[in-house]
């Protein structure tokens, strides 16, 4: 099952562009285009169902800090996105109950990464991810492809992850050297390549790691 994560912002382009990545990258994105929209789905047990809600913080009808509220009742962390950023705002939202506050313009793979953490530390993250027939179960740290444990290496099992959580995006390797390895690794490039390679070979769904000329890396799944 995909986390599903509420998205509610008013300007259809940036809502769009957030849920194709959301989506790109695992998740299942709902979009509002209005505060009174969440509300009503709020009060809805069915809809209210979310893992996290993405808010922008100034919408029509009811603005990102007035559904605050809301969203605590349905039990649904938030994360606001806005293009407030002045510190008093900041200060307000975190007050307010969010987990986190992004300004706008913010890079997709930095707002990816801020999401798992919130969803790590909240406990809601789905452990197990899917590609074709391939499953990796985070908590077990287990990979299985086509009913057969796959053994991989400590690195090669947290790139496989970053990889399936990051799917149809460009990662260039240093980008994946401080999220695998962190930024306190004084390693070459090259060691991404080393376990890419390591990954290719052991696995069918390693096919889907494409290499990008000059740029890096991208999982690319076609299901999406």
């Amino acid at each position: 099952m995909k986390n599903r994560i509420f998205v509610v912002e008013d300007e259809p382009a940036i809502s769009d562009l957030i849920c194709m990545n959301l989506t790109a990258a695992g998740y299942e994105a709902m979009a509002f285009y209005d505060g009174e929209a969440v509300q009503a789905a709020l009060r809805d047990v069915k809809k209210c169902q979310a893992d996290l809600a993405l808010v922008d913080v100034m919408l029509p009808g009811a603005d990102g800090f007035q559904l605050m509220e809301d969203f605590k009742r349905a039990d649904i962390p938030v994360i606001y996105l806005t293009a407030k950023g002045d510190v008093s705002s900041k200060v307000k939202g975190l007050r307010a109950g969010a987990e986190d506050y992004i300004v706008k313009p913010f890079e997709i793979l930095e707002l990816l990464v801020r999401m798992e953490k919130v969803l790590e530390r909240t406990g809601r993250m789905r452990s197990v991810l899917t590609f074709r027939d391939l499953t990796m179960d985070l908590s077990k740290r287990r990979v299985t492809e086509g009913g057969r444990e796959i053994s991989l290496k400590p690195m090669e099992f947290s790139l496989l992850s970053v990889f399936l959580k990051n799917r149809n995006l460009v990662l260039g390797r240093n980008r994946l050297l401080d999220l695998v390895w962190g930024s306190d690794f004084c390693g070459e490039t090259r060691t991404v390549d080393v376990h890419v390679a390591g990954l290719r070979k052991k696995l069918k769904a390693g096919t889907a790691i494409r290499t990008i000329p000059k740029a890096g890396y991208m999982f690319e799944d076609d299901s999406l």
